[in-house]
């Protein structure tokens, strides 16, 4: 990873901790009182998640969950396929799907359908990052740490190509990188 392979920072380390810790709060006030089921979309917001499940002071049970959409592309596919479920059943629970970001929606869509048919006291949304200008399905998380730009990002558990997920800022990923 060379800093030639970035063309800014959007995000430093101090300024991701303190939003998650906000929205770690906020979560705790919405749920005072209920013990939240926190499922994780792998790998993107796993960086993310084992942050915000730290803020969550509230008994809570985790789970991760896998789909795919990008493949190895810049471009979402249009397509989401279930790679990995979760194990236990969601009737009458209250669930919180984390995820790294928005983007078409179309993640977001498939997950609120296969979650929800499932029969959850509750369903909600969790996104590190939202980039509403990308949106190809109209879809609104209920939880967004912050909405960002239409770059490439990378950091904070956001890749390109399996790589950079381990940076602590979240950087924009220049062109020359992904437009090969």
């Amino acid at each position: 990873m060379d800093e030639s392979d970035y063309s800014g920072t959007l995000f430093t380390e101090s300024e991701l901790k303190a939003r998650v810790k906000e929205l770690g709060a906020q979560i705790t006030e919405d749920y005072k009182g209920k013990e939240p089921f926190v499922i994780c979309v792998l790998k993107g917001a796993s960086v993310f998640y084992a942050d915000l499940i730290r803020e969550i002071n509230l008994p809570i049970e985790i789970d991760f969950i896998a789909i795919a959409s990008y493949g190895n592309s810049s471009v979402s596919s249009g397509e989401v396929k279930l790679v990995k479920d979760i194990n236990k059943p969601l009737v009458g629970r209250d669930v919180i799907l984390v995820e790294d970001i928005v983007d078409s929606g179309r993640s977001f869509t498939y997950m609120k359908e296969l979650l929800g048919a499932r029969h959850p006291a509750s369903l909600k949304f969790c996104a590190c990052f939202d980039k509403p200008s990308r949106r190809k399905v109209p879809f609104e998380a209920d939880y967004i740490g912050f909405e960002v730009p239409d770059e490439f990002l990378v950091g904070y558990g956001l890749d390109y190509d399996q790589k950079y997920r381990n940076l602590k800022d979240v950087k924009i990923l220049a062109p020359h990188v992904y437009m090969k």
